[in-house]
């Protein structure tokens, strides 16, 4: 069956993030074309006149991570170019998430900047559900934490240092060992997903675990926490081994922080030793000047999930 067949097709509201007021509290969602997140880039003020979608709808970017198709699970409003696939039936879950897989499988048919505006309606989905899709348990993730809880950051009154102060930088040792048998320890190489880990090897670990690592070719400027042993690829990635007492809160505010700049890193520019050394950072400092991991660990701790950590 088509998609159009199984779904009413809605026109996002094609609306700017920049001209809505940022909510920390209203549990309205606002979808870009993004493919991190779920697509939701922020949560905003409720706009007058303008009703947001239901939770439970489809959002389909069009243009930019095209195809990145997601279970909204709050009313959502959307930004230009994002589709809202309305199911014409009540199906599960585990349905949704079903088509949603389907859907993004034919995003290779539009490389070279082609857009789904005129073609989604007709993409083919599976006229029957495997078994598979029903035998899947989808446990619900839960917080005690409220967006109430969440430290003020004040980052006018933060401190800058430089990597080199913060970190210990070096290269692996390893040589490549992506085509290395399978195996149980990760191999992080210049991916911006799954914490950066492109596979599984059979090999020795060589790095340590609560380090950071950052990508100088592919993804340039990636960083993840590393919270188990691993290996790296020398030519892509560095590891910044801490020279204070860091934990995976402290680890997972810094990761943060030092992805702020990879905009800095577009048109095929890397990232070699000597220049992570010298990237600037601001943080949240003490009242003597030096950075204030407790204020870091608590304030990752507060956020809504921070506590599933």
């Amino acid at each position: 069956m088509k998609v159009k067949e199984l779904f009413v097709l809605h026109q996002g509201n094609g609306l700017e993030l920049m001209h809505i007021g940022i909510s920390e509290s209203s549990g309205i969602n606002f979808i870009s074309r993004t493919a991190q997140n779920n697509g939701v880039v922020a949560q905003v003020n409720e706009i007058e006149n303008i009703t947001p979608f239901k939770a439970g709808c489809i959002s389909v970017a069009l243009g930019g991570s095209v195809l990145s198709s997601f279970v909204q699970t709050r009313p959502f409003y959307t930004a230009f170019h994002v589709m809202v696939l309305e199911p014409k039936k009540e199906i599960t879950l585990q349905e949704k998430l079903f088509y949603c897989m389907c859907i993004k499988a034919n995003a290779y048919r539009y490389n070279y900047g082609r857009q789904a505006n005129k073609t989604l309606k007709n993409i083919e989905l599976p006229d029957i559900i495997p078994q598979w899709v029903y035998d899947v348990n989808i446990k619900t993730i839960t917080t005690a934490n409220s967006n109430a809880n969440i430290l003020p950051l004040e980052v006018e009154k933060w401190g800058e240092f430089t990597l080199s102060e913060l970190f210990f930088i070096s290269s692996s040792v390893d040589n490549n060992l992506l085509n290395s048998e399978a195996g149980t320890t990760p191999y992080v190489a210049s991916s911006s997903e799954n914490n950066g880990i492109t596979a599984f090897i059979n090999a020795k670990p060589s790095q340590k675990s609560n380090t950071l690592t950052v990508a100088r070719n592919g993804s340039v400027g990636a960083t993840f926490y590393q919270a188990k042993d691993y290996c790296s690829s020398p030519d892509d990635i560095r590891v910044l081994t801490p020279r204070f007492n860091m934990n995976k809160y402290v680890g997972i505010f810094l990761k943060t922080i030092i992805e702020q700049d990879k905009f800095k890193y577009g048109y095929g520019r890397k990232l070699g030793t000597k220049r992570i050394e010298k990237v600037k950072i601001k943080l949240p400092i003490t009242s003597n000047g030096s950075p204030d991991f407790t204020y870091m660990e608590n304030y990752v701790k507060l956020l809504p999930y921070g506590d599933r950590i």
